[in-house]
């Protein structure tokens, strides 16, 4: 832990077996309501682009960047999946990746699972997307104002996720770590983290926002005028 910071991947044995079953009683939850409501995200057109937006993450999470100090990260995706296709769908993507990668990569542990989920899959898209939604209705209604409320909404859903596990640590802890060391790790380096996360979501959904806005379901209820509009003065520029 004070070498490799990973962002929120919490292994087997981590966590006593009662906080366990009460993170996987609560993922089960979440992705059983999730299977329902994610029908009205979903139609022919945004489908393939969840199957895409998995697979994004599902890369995203394998790479790691490095931050300081000998620490690392990589990105969660939470936000970045939710303003694509919506949130009920963002929980479906996050834990099929994060299930592909405990099985058969052993990237979080199988009775650690539902705490992963609970943290990158719940945590991270509740909290990322109610601070999307929260600027989007205050910010100008242009491209920038989408970008500007996902960028922010990344940001902080690592540190999000990152405290949420400090709580899990608290509650049920089976490794002998000072809990201060824990804090320090978990905010400090998530910040940094939190950063990279940002800057990914940002240019990802960017680029889907060029070039098919109308299926950016963060977008959705805007012209695509308005988002195309900021775009516009750069392009007179290169015309003249």
């Amino acid at each position: 832990m004070c070498n490799k910071v990973d962002a929120v991947h919490v292994p087997d044995g981590f966590l006593d077996p009662a906080t366990s079953l009460a993170t996987g009683a609560l993922a089960a939850g979440t992705v059983a309501l999730a299977l329902r409501k994610a029908r009205a995200e979903l139609d022919d057109r945004t489908a393939p682009l969840a199957g895409l937006t998995a697979a994004f993450v599902f890369a995203g999470q394998m790479l790691n960047f490095p931050i300081a100090a000998g620490t690392s990260g990589h990105l969660i995706g939470a936000v970045l999946t939710a303003v694509l296709v919506g949130p009920w769908t963002a929980v479906l993507c996050m834990t099929a990746v994060l299930l592909v990668q405990a099985v058969l990569f052993a990237d979080g542990g199988i009775t650690a699972l539902g705490t992963n989920v609970t943290l990158m899959g719940l945590v991270a898209v509740v909290v990322g997307y109610g601070v999307f939604r929260g600027l989007s209705a205050v910010l100008p209604r242009t491209r920038t104002g989408v970008l500007a409320a996902t960028g922010v909404a990344a940001f902080l859903s690592v540190p999000a996720s990152a405290l949420a596990f400090v709580g899990l640590f608290a509650l049920g802890a089976t490794v002998d770590v000072p809990m201060g060391a824990v804090v320090s790790a978990m905010t400090g380096v998530h910040l940094l983290i939190g950063i990279g996360e940002a800057a990914i979501t940002v240019a990802v959904v960017g680029a889907v926002l060029a070039v098919r806005p109308d299926l950016v379901h963060g977008a959705r209820g805007l012209r695509t005028s308005a988002l195309l509009e900021d775009r516009r003065p750069a392009a007179a520029g290169a015309t003249r």
